[in-house]
């Protein structure tokens, strides 16, 4: 096989900061805006032609390199490649995905990458052919990947549907959240639990030490409240974009006296079915309408017990709640299967662009 050269970043591409379009001058049409958060809506005109590469410059996006097939907009909150020098367009990309700019930021508390800050980056360069198959290869597992996110979104919309239609409609007899819901308030007496959760919008329960790198507690535990596995916690300032919880995964721990717990009388309501519920669209804007009605737009414990629910006999319940359950079981099983294939992706790019790994220059069989 042939040897990499080596270079540096500047020998890759060259990078061209992107142009302002202000919202009062875009025009109507598909041409698509390249901003440091990936595409952001269309403009008539490009100012790019593609295929090409950009990279984020400043916000949340930064160091972060999207791929466009078309020609486009680059705005002014990402670097363009204005020039591959012969190189794959990409593996350009794929490189420049692949690599950490985070050590990189020149602009202090707010991101920002100068171009000129990064050129200096010492690489190594394979030839054409390799880069070729190397992106044909990672274009595979990105194919794989997108295809299973796909399927998960469609499965998503399944399951929402079901939802509606088995739990939130109109046919089922009502009651109150009250009727079945006791709220729970006991104390970490003695600090004898040491295991301090969080309530989080799109995870569920967490370790803060997880959602905020670091232990983000009260040296004394001793007036945490103790919620228990199959117990209900939600906080009463951010129930309304979806913080609450149902503990599955600890037998117990213990959360910040801020927060509401509580459980249910399975006598009345079936667990699963009331968690299902939670994730539909009518709970959503039940709760959100009950936080809007307050002053401090919080949730109290009375309030999420005036609001109404779809109380079906418990056989129904459960029967409901064992279809849902096998959709969700589905769902999560494709959401681990796309994790994995995203780290198989990403331990397969550290080797492949660094050239611990090589690739045979043949495009009828790939082979590492």
């Amino acid at each position: 096989m042939t040897t990499w050269e080596k270079a540096t970043l500047k020998d890759l591409v060259d990078l061209q900061r992107g142009y302002d379009l202000p919202s009062q001058n875009r025009k109507p049409g598909n041409i698509p805006v390249m901003g440091g958060g990936g595409m952001n809506g269309c403009h008539a005109e490009s100012n790019v032609t593609g295929p090409g590469v950009v990279l984020g410059r400043s916000g949340a996006g930064f160091g972060t390199a999207y791929y466009c097939e078309t020609d486009y907009w680059a705005h002014n909150t990402v670097l363009y490649v204005k020039n591959f020098k012969s190189n794959h367009v990409k593996y350009v990309f794929h490189f420049l995905d692949a690599f950490d700019f985070s050590k990189y930021n020149s602009g202090g508390a707010q991101p920002s990458l100068n171009r000129n800050f990064i050129y200096p980056i010492e690489i190594q360069i394979p030839p054409y052919p390799e880069q070729e198959n190397i992106a044909m290869l990672l274009d595979t597992w990105d194919q794989s990947v997108e295809k299973t996110e796909r399927l998960i979104a469609a499965k998503e919309k399944r399951y929402a549907r079901f939802v509606i239609s088995l739990i939130a409609n109109d046919s089922h007899q009502r009651g109150h959240i009250r009727n079945f819901a006791i709220e729970v308030s006991k104390r970490n007496n003695g600090a004898a639990i040491k295991r301090v959760l969080s309530v989080t919008n799109n995870r569920g329960f967490v370790l803060p030490e997880d959602q905020f790198e670091r232990r983000v507690a009260s040296s004394d535990l001793s007036n945490y409240k103790i919620v228990t596995s199959g117990q209900y916690t939600y906080n009463p300032s951010r129930i309304n974009v979806g913080s609450i919880a149902r503990l599955d995964n600890w037998d117990n721990g213990v959360l910040s006296p801020m927060y509401v717990v509580f459980k249910l009388n399975e006598s009345k309501v079936v667990s699963d079915f009331f968690l299902h519920w939670l994730s539909s669209h009518e709970a959503k804007q039940r709760i959100r309408k009950c936080a809007q009605g307050s002053v401090r737009e919080t949730v109290s414990f009375t309030d999420l017990g005036a609001i109404p629910f779809p109380l079906p006999p418990l056989d129904r319940q459960q029967t409901v709640a064992t279809i849902l359950n096998t959709a969700r079981k589905e769902i999560d099983l494709l959401k681990k299967q796309a994790e994995a294939l995203s780290k198989q992706k990403r331990g397969l790019m550290q080797k492949l662009l660094t050239g611990t790994c090589r690739v045979k220059v043949n495009k009828e069989a790939i082979s590492v």
